[in-house]
């Protein structure tokens, strides 16, 4: 039973740093904001433009999740894996081919293809981990969503010498061709556990009972209060993200530090994905998320006043709660609705992430037109509120639900 035990450890343990891997690679999707303007200067193309592709590429992000988790469930993780492998790699090589005779393309090659891709391997690393994790899915989850946060603070100097040195298309491509590597080969150790598997002797009961089918899932109240938490306690990261450098100098930040405190809310983001879920395993997923909508609270009503390293400040707590919630998500999902189906069951809840991101920085252009922000402000703290208050009734509908025995 020993040996047993310990081989079944060291393939989780296997799979666990196969995905992380991934996900590293899969981070790119943040990484934008390093290649907005080099691609805008080498295709002559307006930086505003240029900035959609963020925007694209999150919308095809949340698409692939919310697809490819259907079909992850159909046919395994493994090939789904290195399909969404393949496809985010054919992307960002696609995009050394775009020139400035038609550089809208980079919408489709880098925006669409590549952001769908990294939403497939993004929901079948985090889904398939934890159903070998399911005694320890806060732990495993932050690993994985912790590795695509810090793929910022990794690859963004190397992405930045890169474009300096070589220029824009050979920078695609060694990404690319690297990643088309990394990721197809670690697609292979990404697969799901027996039907019979127990993470370890007397472990039985940390694996949910009831497998919701998607389905099922959307005929309950957990879900729409999840994705609606989800959907409010996100907007001070949404329109502030865009803002970090711009509105730090406002603030009396110098431009090297500005550019510094990116950096410092790219760390802050990736910690708060591994150390807020690796906590909810000890404290409790409502603790948790009370914990980010405190904090994502408590930034945005500073940031109204904030200046100099206070802004900054403001700027990490509120890149730590937002890292926190896009890595505990996966895991409130699994806990009420079960690892069977939690590629497509996720997908739906990542619905409010995607609609977050479309909806609020709209709202932000418009009543901050005149270049003060603090009415956007203030909307994010309200936002805040209907987060606690979806959070507060799925409490009492998860306590009304476990009395009735579902």
């Amino acid at each position: 039973m020993s040996e047993m035990s310990s081989s079944v450890s060291g393939q989780r343990l296997r799979i666990l740093i196969a995905g992380a891997a991934i996900q590293l690679c899969a981070g790119i999707i943040y990484m934008w904001s390093v290649f907005k303007q080099p691609v805008a200067d080498h295709l002559a193309w307006d930086a505003g433009a240029s900035a959609l592709t963020a925007s694209v590429m999150l919308v095809a992000f949340v698409t692939g999740i919310l697809i490819c988790g259907r079909v992850m469930d159909i046919i395994g993780p493994k090939k789904t894996c290195i399909a969404g492998s393949v496809m985010m790699s054919a992307g960002i090589l696609a995009s050394s081919l775009v020139t400035a005779s038609d550089p809208c393309l980079i919408y489709l090659t880098y925006g669409a293809i590549g952001g769908f891709g990294v939403g497939t391997v993004y929901t079948c690393t985090v889904s398939t981990i934890q159903k070998w994790f399911c005694d320890r899915r806060g732990f495993a989850t932050g690993v994985m969503v912790g590795a695509f946060g810090f793929s910022l603070v990794l690859f963004a100097p190397l992405a930045s010498y890169l474009l300096a040195e070589v220029g824009v298309p050979s920078t695609f491509r060694f990404f690319g061709l690297a990643f088309l590597v990394v990721c197809t080969a670690c697609s292979f150790a990404i697969v799901k556990p027996p039907a019979d598997y127990l993470p370890a002797p007397g472990k039985a009961s940390a694996c949910p009972r009831r497998q919701y089918t998607p389905r099922e899932m959307l005929r309950t109240r957990r879900f729409y209060l999840i994705a609606l938490s989800l959907f409010f306690v996100l907007p001070a990261y949404f329109i502030l993200n865009p803002l970090f450098v711009s509105l730090g100098i406002e603030r009396g930040l110098s431009e090297s530090l500005a550019v510094m405190g990116v950096m410092i809310t790219g760390i802050c983001s990736a910690s708060g994905r591994l150390a807020i879920t690796w906590m909810s395993d000890h404290i409790g997923r409502m603790v948790s998320l009370l914990l980010i909508i405190g904090l994502t609270s408590l930034g945005v009503l500073l940031t109204i006043l904030a200046e100099g390293l206070l802004f900054v400040a403001c700027l990490a707590m509120i890149a730590f709660a937002f890292g926190g919630a896009a890595g505990i998500y996966a895991t409130v999902t699994s806990d009420h609705f079960g690892t069977e189906n939690m590629g497509s069951n996720y997908g739906f809840v990542m619905l409010g992430f995607g609609a977050s991101a479309l909806v609020f920085p709209f709202v932000s252009n418009i009543v901050a037109a005149d270049g003060d922000y603090t009415m956007a402000f203030v909307i994010c703290a309200l936002t805040c509120v209907a987060s606690l208050i979806c959070i507060l009734l799925l409490r009492s509908e998860t306590e009304r639900t476990a009395a009735e025995g579902d």
